[in-house]
């Protein structure tokens, strides 16, 4: 059990770091989905449920979605794909 516990703080400080050096908005938001996903794992490993059914409602759920909205009003998903 500990290892995996490890396993979820390196990959918390990976999307910590991988999301502030990616160029790309949409990949940022996605990366920031995975640590608030993460997170509410490692609350559950603390043994505070309430707190990680708030990360993964607000964090991975709603301010992803509003995230997702503000790409799509500024056409940042849509310049992606094209570039490509």
């Amino acid at each position: 059990m500990r290892i995996l516990e490890y396993v979820l703080l390196i990959f918390l400080i990976l999307c910590a770091i991988g999301a502030t050096v990616s160029k790309r908005l949409l990949v940022t938001v996605i990366i920031f989905m995975a640590y608030s996903t993460v997170m509410a794992v490692i609350w559950l490993f603390l043994e505070a449920p309430d707190l990680a059914i708030t990360e993964a409602a607000v964090g991975a759920g709603v301010t992803s979605i509003l995230f997702f909205l503000t790409l799509k009003k500024v056409d940042s998903i849509n310049k992606g794909t094209r570039e490509k």
